[in-house]
C-alpha cells in the first residue's frame, strides 16, 4: 500500500549508488555557538571567547554535535524531505576533522554509498549516505556515514 504522505516523493527504487546530493551552506555565528553550547555542550571553548582563545582550538568553536545537527538539517532540506524517508537507523565513522569556528560557513555533499533491501521488511530499503562537510576554505570539518530507511514502491519485488 502506498503511503499517501510520501506517494509523490522519490522512493528506494529511484535512488542510485554514486548519486551526489549538494547540501547547501550555513554560516555558524558566535550567537549560535553559545546558544547551542549553553544547552547541550557547555565546555569553555564553546562558551567563552577568552577561554576558547587559550584552548587547543584557538578561538570560539562550534560543538561537534552542533556541526552534526546543522549538517543533518541541511540533509533534510536538500534530500530527506524529498524522498520517502521512514527514519534513521544510526550512523558510523563520525569524524570531526577540524573545528568549526565562529563565522565559518559550512556545507558540502552527501553521496549515496550503498542501497540494499531490508532482509526482514521488504517494504523498506536502506540507503547508506556518506557525508563530506567542509568550511568556506574547502577544509573538511566532518565526515560520517548514515543509514536511513526509505519506503519502496513495490515491496513484493526484490531489488
Amino acid at each position: 500500500m502506498t503511503n499517501p504522505v510520501t506517494k509523490d516523493r522519490r522512493h528506494f527504487e529511484d535512488l542510485t549508488v554514486g548519486e551526489v546530493i549538494e547540501l547547501g551552506r550555513i554560516t555558524v555565528t558566535k550567537e549560535m555557538i553559545i546558544e547551542f553550547a549553553s544547552e547541550f555542550d557547555p565546555f569553555p571553548f564553546h562558551l567563552d571567547e577568552a577561554a576558547a582563545k587559550a584552548s587547543l582550538l584557538g578561538g570560539l568553536a562550534s560543538s561537534g554535535w552542533q556541526t552534526g545537527g546543522l549538517s543533518l538539517r541541511l540533509l533534510v532540506d536538500a534530500f530527506l524531505s524529498k524522498i520517502a524517508s521512514a527514519g534513521g537507523l544510526g550512523f558510523t565513522d563520525l569524524k570531526w576533522k577540524a573545528p568549526v569556528m565562529a563565522d565559518d560557513t559550512i556545507g558540502g555533499t552527501v553521496t549515496i554509498a550503498e542501497l540494499r533491501r531490508s532482509a526482514t521488511h521488504k517494504q523498506w530499503g536502506i540507503v547508506t549516505l556518506d557525508f563530506d562537510i567542509r568550511n568556506q576554505k574547502d577544509k573538511q570539518v566532518m565526515s560520517l556515514r548514515l543509514n536511513n530507511l526509505v519506503d519502496t514502491r513495490s515491496p513484493e519485488t526484490l531489488a
